[in-house]
Formats: structure tokens, C-alpha cells, sequence
């Protein structure tokens, strides 16, 4: 599964990310692709790892559908090698898609196998980012296992806050870092933000979302059509529209990960909110 080239020897271990959280439909895979594809444009060398085992939709977002030929389930089963299974992005070169497998189920991941692809993949990019299944089965606790960030993806409804809570409780206990007793570092990326429902009462307010998770606020994701059409034509939002409203503030997120401490616009509102505010920790 070794991928690193001879003039690579000496790379320092990249990140890994996972983007996860309890109830689906939130806005994972989206992002996972967003995020990637902005950290890519800002020239690092990137891998979007699907973990959806039996649903598969990374490839959808990103536009690689027809070029699957191998995914995670071969490379981890020595059906074929890592560098069969990666599909480069045509409009980005430091973009990288591992697919999941359509036709297998969740039982084909094993610990071992994962283990080997992401520390085969941390050896060649600078990012490795894990779009997680929904819910706390073994498919998002594998996808969670390596990370060393962690990224919450919440809508503003109770119950998609409710088991966010689960999942940072899960983060806290069944990942590496958890068992040797470091903290994993969490961030809260709020989705589907609608200012006007939130005013009405229809949805919670940013400030609610926070106090009950209490978790540092990476990004906050205006509800908007430029998602879903970015998503119908196989293009990551960030790529399709770098000006849309949703495309601005995944690149907002991705300069705080990269540690710049830019404020947090509430979409209709003018004031911002400082990141430092909730306590960023350090990995």
C-alpha cells in the first residue's frame, strides 16, 4: 500500500479530518467536499476519503461518478493498489477522491485495513479528510478513529444538535488520540442557517447551538440554492461558484483551520463572532 515517490521521502505526516455527525442529511458530504476542494485551490495536496460504505455519494458530489473504477473496500481487501483506486480532480490537481464501494456492505472495513490507508495517504498529502456515514455504527467509528481534527456538521434543529452531542461524547472515547489520552481537536460547522426562521423561532440561534455543544465555531453555512445546484452538476460548492454566498464561507472555514482568527459573519447580521471567543484549543 507504500505510494510515497522517492522525492517525497522527507514530507512531514499530513492531517486527517473527519466530518462527521449523528443524523444524516445535515450536510457532511457537501462539505467534505467543499472544504477539500478549498484547501486544495489554496495549494495544499488534498484526499477526500468516502467512508459511506453501500451508499456512495462523494463521487456524485464531485463529479467522478464515471471514473470509479476501484474504491476503499478493494484497496483495503488487496484487490487493487491505492494508487489504482485514487481519482485525480480534473479542475483541481491537488484534489484526490477515494471512492467507497456501492455493492459491499459496512463489514468489509476492517480496523486493520484503515489503519494501512490512512497512514499510507497521511505519507503523500497534507490533508486527509474522512466524509463519514451518518450515526454511531461502525462505519463513522472507523471513519473517526485516525482523526486529529474533527469537524461537527449541525443543522440548527434540536435533534441534529442532540446527537451532535453524542458524536463529540464518541470523538472523546473511541478515537486513538481518546485512548492515549489527548484531546481531539472539535470544531462546530453549523449548515443549512436560514436568518429569517431563526428570528421567527423556527430553527436555533447560532448562540444556542453553541452553548449547548461548546465546541469552537468554524464556519457558519447560509441555507442556499447555489449548494444544491453545485451538487446537480457534480462540482464541489467552492469550485462552482467561488463568489456564492455558501462558497465564501467554506473558505472563511478553511483559513481557521489553517489558524488565521478571522470573525464569523451570522448571515444577517452585522456583527461578527471571534472563533477565540469559544476557547479555540490547540490539537
Amino acid at each position: 500500500m507504500e505510494m510515497t515517490g522517492a522525492g517525497e521521502q522527507e514530507r512531514e505526516m499530513g492531517k486527517v479530518i473527519v466530518v462527521t455527525s449523528g443524523k444524516g442529511g445535515v450536510g457532511k458530504t457537501t462539505s467534505s467536499a467543499a472544504l477539500g476542494a478549498a484547501l486544495a485551490k489554496n495549494g495544499a495536496k488534498v484526499v477526500v476519503v468516502d467512508f459511506d460504505v453501500g451508499l456512495r455519494n462523494l463521487d456524485l458530489v464531485m463529479g467522478a461518478e464515471r471514473r470509479v473504477v476501484y474504491d476503499l473496500v478493494n484497496v483495503i481487501q488487496g484487490d487493487a493498489k491505492l494508487t489504482q483506486a485514487l481519482i485525480r480532480d480534473k479542475r483541481v490537481e491537488s484534489l484526490y477522491l477515494l471512492p467507497a464501494s456501492q455493492t459491499r456492505d459496512k463489514d468489509n472495513l476492517t480496523a486493520e485495513g484503515v489503519e494501512k490507508v490512512i497512514t499510507a495517504l497521511k505519507k503523500n498529502f497534507d490533508w486527509v479528510i474522512c466524509d463519514s456515514p451518518a450515526g454511531i455504527e461502525r462505519g463513522a467509528t472507523l471513519a473517526m478513529r485516525h482523526a486529529d481534527i474533527a469537524i461537527i456538521v449541525t443543522n440548527p434543529e434540536v435533534s441534529s444538535v442532540r446527537d451532535s452531542d453524542r458524536i463529540i461524547g464518541l470523538l472523546d472515547s473511541k478515537t486513538l488520540k481518546a485512548e492515549k489520552g489527548e484531546r481531539i481537536e472539535k470544531h462546530l460547522l453549523l449548515t443549512r442557517y436560514d436568518p429569517l426562521r431563526a428570528e421567527r423561532g423556527d430553527m436555533l440561534k447560532v448562540d444556542d447551538v453553541l452553548e449547548i455543544l461548546s465546541i469552537p465555531l468554524l464556519g457558519i453555512i447560509p441555507e442556499s440554492m447555489d449548494v444544491l445546484r453545485a451538487s446537480n452538476v457534480g462540482s464541489p460548492v467552492t469550485l462552482a461558484d467561488g463568489d456564492s454566498a455558501p462558497s465564501r464561507a467554506y473558505f472563511d472555514a478553511v483559513r481557521r483551520l489553517n489558524g488565521e482568527d478571522i470573525p464569523v459573519t451570522v448571515p444577517g447580521e452585522k456583527r461578527g463572532f471571534f472563533s477565540k471567543i469559544f476557547g479555540r484549543k490547540a490539537a
